[in-house]
């Protein structure tokens, strides 16, 4: 019987690390993407447009399946590092995720694996190891992020009660390579080793790579216990740590982390920065909430059930920093994988970060002169054979 696998946000870091490891195997895999995206089609994927908050245009995706084995990856998302819950997270992650499971109720879907996250699952007292749920609220979590994937992964099991064959993955903070930049660790390594990052952040988090986080979706779908959920982590690393690995990767000087209660006060200056720098802050209430509050994840169950082992951190920091260099990486479907530059790619060398913070306060104190005048300077850093490269979107 043909297999077929249905992977939701295609595009995305998670999703096409899975559809890497798809690639291995013999089956026919379909990638919905969003209509502002693009994927190449070949003879074992073909991606289709459509948008998850619009069930009309998940049908044709889910359409000539008789016959066939068939298991859906709900892999999309919004992630949101902010505390309240808007109306553009709720509708992908909350109303989305039940058009998903309209459609697997509708179609002959075998199984549908939902990736949720570990901010869905209720905390325990500090310090205290936390494993999987039964149930989930939104009103036993905080955040806006965690409270629409706690909504969520319970619509899941409720359909599991109504007949649908479901697993649910829970994520902790998902590294590695292949991503563009829209992972928010991957933006910290990227700020670290271009010198854009003034310090880092007393407190820590469970951090796991990406490509562990894949294997373990797929065992999920083939070994999983139906209406089950599995923590797919790692353990738990502070942000010292985290930056620490990077260090030894690139070399460079240790940087400072600011205790907790400082960079709260900070919070304002921070979300300013962003601001004028056009740049996603990294330190909101809700992320600086989320690196304070227990982390201690087991995937105990995971291993037993799914043979899930995830890897060492420092492997995984190395990977990561190679692909954003643009260097080959080990790719999850076994051959070298070289990352495509970025239409407006930064250089990555120590002399852009050098000047980044000096610039930030002297267009904040000059204004518009200071572009222009910056302009100038960058043009004449080039030609005398300077390793900096600033376009107009990183100063405006």
């Amino acid at each position: 019987m043909k297999r077929v696998y249905i992977i939701t946000g295609a595009a995305g870091h998670l999703a096409g690390t899975i559809i890497q490891y798809l690639r291995k195997t013999e089956c026919e895999i379909r990638g919905l993407i969003l209509p502002s995206e693009n994927g190449e089609s070949d003879s074992q994927i073909t991606y289709y447009k459509g948008d998850i908050t619009k069930p009309e245009s998940l049908e044709e995706i889910f359409s000539g399946l008789s016959g066939a084995e068939v298991i859906v990856i709900h892999a999309a998302g919004l992630i949101s590092i902010g505390s309240n819950i808007t109306p553009q997270l709720y509708s992908i992650n909350v109303q989305g995720t039940k058009n998903i499971i309209g459609q697997c109720m509708r179609h002959p879907v075998k199984r549908l694996v939902y990736v949720s996250s570990v901010h869905a699952i209720p905390e325990t007292e500090e310090k205290a190891t936390i494993s999987e749920a039964a149930a989930f609220s939104k009103e036993n979590v905080i955040g806006g992020y965690a409270s629409t994937k706690a909504e969520a992964t319970q619509a899941v099991l409720d359909a599991v009660q109504n007949g649908l064959d479901a697993v649910v993955v829970h994520p902790s903070g998902i590294v590695g390579p292949y991503d563009r930049g829209n992972n928010h660790i991957v933006q910290l390594i990227q700020m670290y080793i271009s010198g854009k990052l003034p310090a880092g952040i007393t407190g820590g988090f469970d951090f796991v790579d990406v490509r562990d986080v894949a294997k373990g979706c797929l065992e999920a779908a083939g070994h999983g216990i139906k209406g089950n959920c599995y923590i797919l982590s790692n353990r738990y690393f502070t942000v010292r740590e985290l930056l620490e690995c990077v260090r030894r990767s690139v070399g460079g000087r240790k940087k400072f982390c600011l205790p907790i209660g400082i960079a709260r006060a900070f919070v304002p200056f921070f979300e300013w920065i962003g601001k004028i720098t056009h740049t996603r802050p990294l330190y909101t209430r809700y992320s600086l909430y989320t690196i304070s509050s227990n982390s201690h994840f087991t995937h105990d169950k995971a291993t037993a059930e799914l043979g899930y082992h995830p890897r060492d951190m420092q492997d995984t920091i190395r990977d990561t920093i190679s692909w954003l260099r643009g260097n080959p990486v080990q790719s999850a479907s076994g051959s070298p994988n070289r990352r495509i530059p970025a239409k407006a790619r930064e250089s990555r060398s120590s002399s852009n970060g050098r000047f980044y913070w000096q610039r930030v306060i002297l267009r904040t104190v000059y204004g518009r002169r200071f572009i222009q005048s910056d302009r100038l300077c960058c043009q004449s850093q080039r030609l005398g054979n300077y390793d900096m490269i600033v376009t107009s979107k990183n100063i405006i």
